[in-house]
């Protein structure tokens, strides 16, 4: 899984100009799924976003994660972070799982979110979405489980 993380004041993701999730302060994830992605592949990734500390404490230092902060979450799947522009002009997605699988596993994901304590919002799976952020810092992180499976995680 890849997931692309933006501390946020507010986020919120519309689909035909009706707003479908909104939050507050928290973390904006774009996730997207690959065809080899597991159930524990989905929850390493949710615990270590929900535990990143990237929320400054008093001094001003990375030292609270979301949960510290009670801050929210929005989920919106991605499944262009899967890009491959190593040929051609034209991106390949070959590196993404079909519909089928990602469906679910997005959905699993934000379910395990909730589970923990989360307030989660989403967009809505395939569809033509419109993001809307206020990015806070900017704070911007790439999480990629692969490449915890080769010891850089």
């Amino acid at each position: 899984m890849r997931a692309i993380i933006q501390r946020v004041a507010s986020a919120s993701v519309t689909v035909a100009e009706q707003m479908v999730g909104q939050i507050n302060a928290g973390l904006l994830v774009l996730l997207a799924v690959s065809p080899s992605d597991s159930t524990d592949d989905l929850r390493k990734l949710a615990d270590k976003i929900l535990n990143l500390r990237i929320f400054p404490d008093d001094q001003d230092r990375f030292d609270r994660s979301l949960i510290d902060c009670h801050g929210e979450l929005l989920v919106v799947s991605q499944f262009t972070l899967y890009a491959d522009t190593r040929k051609g002009r034209r991106p390949s997605f070959v590196g993404a799982a079909a519909p089928a699988l990602a469906e679910p596993m997005v959905e699993q994901f934000i379910a395990y979110c909730r589970e923990q304590g989360i307030t989660t919002a989403s967009g809505q799976f395939g569809a033509a979405m419109q993001v809307h952020l206020i990015n806070d810092g900017p704070v911007t992180i790439i999480l990629d489980t692969a490449e915890w499976q080769h010891g850089r995680g």
